[in-house]
């Protein structure tokens, strides 16, 4: 029995949003867009890791109530979210490719622990580290 991790969510205040910054900024692609009713099931990949999916959702029914949908929007917004890591093969190159194409960036390209990274918000808040593979 094979076993993974296929999709993993992050909470988006706006999807079309979302897109436009996952696809037409950071180079992802749509893999999935389906709706049930009011329910937007949104996922996106990279072109590189097929086998990996990131969900752009939206909190609120069915899975969580208003009041605490409200409360998790606020949360994202104000960046209270642990950061995602997508690893580069050159962190200054991306983050000149991206700075290009609109992404603001709450870190330039830094030295440390032996790699570089930078870091970088979406348009609902949520952090982002760039950090350069090692090897």
């Amino acid at each position: 029995m094979t076993q993974g991790v296929q999709v993993v969510g992050l909470y988006v205040r706006d999807q079309d949003e979302a897109i436009a910054f996952y696809v037409d900024k950071l180079g992802f692609r749509v893999h999935t867009d389906a709706r049930n009713g009011d329910y937007r099931w949104l996922t996106v990949q990279l072109p590189d890791q097929p086998s990996f999916q990131l969900g752009l959702f939206v909190p609120g029914p069915p899975t969580v109530d208003a009041a605490s949908a409200q409360t998790l929007k606020a949360l994202v917004a104000k960046g209270a979210m642990p950061p995602l890591v997508m690893t580069v093969d050159d962190c200054r190159a991306t983050y000149d490719r991206l700075l290009g194409r609109g992404v603001e960036f709450t870190q330039e390209p830094v030295e440390r622990y032996g790699s570089v990274d930078a870091s970088f918000r979406d348009p609902s808040g949520n952090g982002w580290k760039l950090i350069q593979s090692r090897g």
